[in-house]
């Protein structure tokens, strides 16, 4: 029999062979070649840019201003009697506003009808003369003098009665000038003089102003060369420079962004340029029901210059800005990211017209544009024309992310078992 071998000694024996199992493992793990997997290309939404009639606008500013503005004022001296509106109310044409003391005028306009019952009964009487006279003259038994004498005193009688006529109008209209009335629909600014003040003494008192503001004027200037882009509209439209005032324009207020919610039309437009400024002063006319538009705000006016059938619009979120311009990022035909300069227009929406540097079949970047680097390849979605993505970002990105992880998971080298 050989030499027994201890329980002890299998189990070392057992133990090393373990060790030269796993290390032959290892060893073959390591001997595999470990190749690099690059990450597919970032994801990116394109969409063509939207193609529709634009009309082409001229922007300026400027400044409201009422059409009527007029001071009431107290052309009759008197005591006030009475106010009879509240400060700054909206009042109707024809309202009495206030009340001066009429009681002196009422009797100078008794008294100048007075004086033409006087001067009209004189009248009568002289003519009865005359007449009488005339008859006798033409008898021979009137000289020719009394004759003359009573025809003077008919028309001295005939001119009295002229003037008593004269005095009842002025008289009238003193008595008119005692309530001042209001000359049109407007907004009285608070009252100036109190009741029982004296007014009208020596010379006319202001009492208040009533401005209307329905409609209101927006005034602005225009340079030259605007003008003469606007004349070559109407002329390609076969219209006139006297056709000016049927062009709508639109308004808008600061606080209103980049909308122009009020709708007008030119009212007026200088006929000359102002050769210190090289502008053109013109004036455009709005309606106000809500009086939403006062006098002197500063607003933003814009004018119909040309109409184009086919314009190019993208979502002005994918337009950037550098050095050479404004500019998109357009992927081509083999999925890598370019950069155009392109010339903008103005905005209507969450658009930019684009006047120049794009074609119809291009891919403009709408989504994902941080991902997007000019001369690097990318993965394109369709999306849509307006920036919408076809994927968030945020879901674009966690794909991509599995993608890479499944792809490094296949690319490892397998975990020793254990």
């Amino acid at each position: 029999m050989g030499p027994s071998v201890s329980k002890a000694g299998r189990r070392r024996a057992g133990a090393g062979w373990l060790g030269v199992g796993m290390m032959s493992v290892l060893l073959a793990a390591c001997s595999e070649e470990n190749k690099y997997v690059p990450p597919p290309p970032p994801q990116v939404t394109v969409a063509a840019p939207v193609q529709q009639a634009v009309t082409q606008y001229l922007e300026f500013t400027g400044n409201t201003a009422s059409i009527n503005t007029v001071d009431l004022v107290a052309r009759v001296e008197g005591f006030l009697m009475s106010i009879d509106y509240k400060d700054g109310a909206v009042m109707k044409k024809g309202d009495r506003l206030f009340l001066i003391q009429q009681n002196t005028y009422e009797a100078d306009l008794d008294q100048a009808k007075a004086q033409l019952a006087s001067a009209e009964a004189q009248l009568t009487n002289n003519q009865a003369e005359y007449q009488r006279q005339a008859t006798l003259g033409q008898q021979d038994f009137s000289s020719q003098a009394t004759v003359d004498k009573a025809r003077a005193a008919r028309d001295e009688a005939a001119a009295s009665v002229d003037a008593a006529k004269a005095n009842i109008e002025i008289a009238t209209i003193n008595l008119g000038y005692t309530t001042v009335l209001a000359p049109f629909d407007g907004i009285v600014t608070r009252h100036l003089a109190d009741v029982g003040q004296l007014v009208g003494h020596t010379q006319p008192t202001k009492l208040a102003t009533i401005v209307q503001m329905n409609p209101i004027y927006a005034y602005f200037n225009i340079g030259e060369n605007q003008v003469l882009r606007i004349k070559q509209a109407l002329a390609a439209q076969g219209r006139t420079i006297e056709d000016v005032k049927q062009i709508e324009i639109d308004l808008g207020l600061q606080d209103e962004g980049d909308e122009y919610p009020h709708k007008g039309r030119l009212d007026y437009v200088s006929p000359e340029v102002d050769p210190a400024t090289g502008t053109l002063l013109v004036r455009g006319v709005f309606d106000n029901p809500t009086l939403q538009l006062l006098p002197g705000f500063f607003v933003r006016v814009r004018i119909p210059a040309k109409q184009i059938p086919n314009a190019f619009l993208v979502a002005d979120t994918a337009i950037g800005t550098a050095q050479q311009g404004k500019y998109v990022l357009v992927v081509n035909k083999d999925d890598v990211v370019e950069q155009k300069i392109v010339t903008v227009g103005q905005q209507i929406g969450d658009y930019r017209v684009i006047e120049s540097g794009l074609a119809a079949g291009d891919r403009v970047v709408v989504g994902g544009i941080q991902r997007a680097t000019p001369g690097s390849k990318v993965a394109p979605v369709e999306g849509k024309a307006d920036g919408a993505a076809a994927a968030t970002p945020d879901a674009a990105k966690t794909d991509a992310s599995k993608t890479d992880t499944s792809k490094a998971e296949a690319a490892a080298p397998a975990k020793p078992a254990n």
